[in-house]
């Protein structure tokens, strides 16, 4: 009985009985499974108990060349019958393309969707491969969503607030006005009901979204001229979307949405009067500094930004059940190695911008905190009342923030604060 007893790919001894015709010699062959991905056994490691005379080896001889026979047959076309009618899996390659809001290469975003497309690759031992294509590449950064919605591609990587248009709650996917840090974001959407209500939200669109990454808390934005009270607010052209958009907008300023890879030509010649992008690293990298005199903290509008990968729903449910989940479990590895990333890299890049680059750090004034946090409640509370959708995952996130505040505050909050 060849049939396995153990799983496929363990190293797995059989011992096969083995009669001559007239009686005389009988053995044991001892054969090793060495195969990890089929159910047939590699004959190279053989043994024969006891001896067989010269003429009655033939016999043998012809039950092993069968079975190599029917090994080889297995190995060829690339899954293997283990006897009960099912086969292993595939070594078909399956090939994805992702679709991105940044620049190739970007630091901290771009290379982050490179990173997810990079370990999805490996492990699944090269059976999916995902493309990256950075924005304008394929389509146009704010044009993510409806390509991987209609399988243009099967995968985008962006942020949740660009989609505000299409789902009116995805922005509390992003982040909050005085919300969430990234750190409590995580919680909610792992452990606090907050992944339950990211898939429901999208759900009507074929896709399928999960975190993929987080700056951390950014900072405020560069500014050509100060902020000393909320009156420097009014009239101001600032590139800030999402919740902090709209904010900005309660307190009179005007909000733009534009995509990364142009705020650097929209704030040198005046498009925009004030912009914010990401944190230090991503900052410095975007030359902002040479366009921008002030850079203000903090990033009252995003406390804790989270990214976003979306899957193409048709796509994901066409794969095997391991690749599935491999891409849930590379897309959560990505969140961490990019909350990581950003952690590590905006010490380095603030000094840098302060130290050899001049810039003047600046903090917004508590009045102008305070009327702007006034502002945040009002905007997320009329969204709340507005949208069905919106009001179940405000109630949701703000449910798990008053559960957290008190600990944070004399967890984290009261050590950095004074370490």
């Amino acid at each position: 009985d060849m049939s396995p007893s153990s799983p496929i790919g363990v190293a797995t001894t059989y011992k096969v009985p083995f009669t001559s015709e007239d009686g005389l010699n009988s053995g044991l062959i001892d054969t090793v499974r060495a195969t990890p991905d089929t159910c047939t056994d590699d004959f190279s490691r053989l043994t024969i108990l006891p001896y067989l005379s010269p003429m009655k080896q033939p016999y043998l001889l012809v039950f092993l060349a069968l079975l190599s026979l029917l090994t080889a047959c297995s190995q060829q076309t690339g899954t293997a019958d283990c006897g009960n009618g099912e086969a292993t899996a595939s070594a078909e390659t399956i090939e994805w393309k992702m679709v991105t809001t940044w620049p190739r290469d970007f630091p901290g975003l771009g290379t982050g969707a490179n990173y997810l497309a990079k370990i999805i690759g490996e492990m699944s031992g090269g059976r999916l491969t995902v493309k990256v294509y950075g924005g304008n590449e394929l389509v146009p950064p704010f044009e993510v969503f409806d390509a991987v919605q209609r399988g243009t591609a099967e995968m985008g990587h962006g942020g949740a607030y660009y989609w505000k248009g299409k789902i009116p709650a995805s922005p509390f996917f992003s982040t909050v006005p005085f919300g969430l840090t990234g750190a409590e974001l995580n919680g909610w959407f792992y452990h606090g009901g907050g992944l339950d209500v990211y898939h429901e939200a999208y759900e009507p669109f074929g896709v399928i979204p999960y975190p993929i990454g987080n700056s951390g808390t950014q900072m405020g934005g560069w500014f050509n001229k100060e902020i000393n009270s909320v009156n420097d607010l009014q009239g101001l052209k600032m590139r800030i979307p999402g919740f902090g958009g709209e904010v900005l907008k309660k307190v009179g300023g005007t909000p733009v949405n534009i995509p990364g890879a142009e705020l650097f030509t929209a704030l040198q010649n005046g498009t925009i009067d004030a912009t914010e992008w990401v944190g230090p690293m991503n900052d410095l990298a975007f030359g902002l500094f040479r366009a921008a005199r002030y850079y203000y903290y903090p990033g009252w509008h995003e406390p804790g930004t989270a990214l976003e990968a979306i899957i193409n729903r048709e796509a994901f449910n066409a794969l095997p059940a391991d690749l599935q989940s491999i891409v849930v479990i590379a897309c959560k590895a990505s969140n961490m190695d990019m909350y990581a990333d950003f952690e590590a890299r905006n010490g380095e890049a603030l000094k840098t911008l302060v130290e050899e680059h001049g810039v003047e750090l600046r903090p917004f004034p508590d009045e102008v905190l305070a009327e702007l946090k006034r502002a945040s409640r009002e905007i997320i509370e009329e969204q709340a009342r507005a949208d069905e959708m919106s009001a179940k995952v405000w109630a949701s996130l703000s449910s798990y923030m008053e559960r957290v505040k008190g600990s944070t505050a004399i967890g984290s909050q009261y050590f950095v604060n004074r370490r």
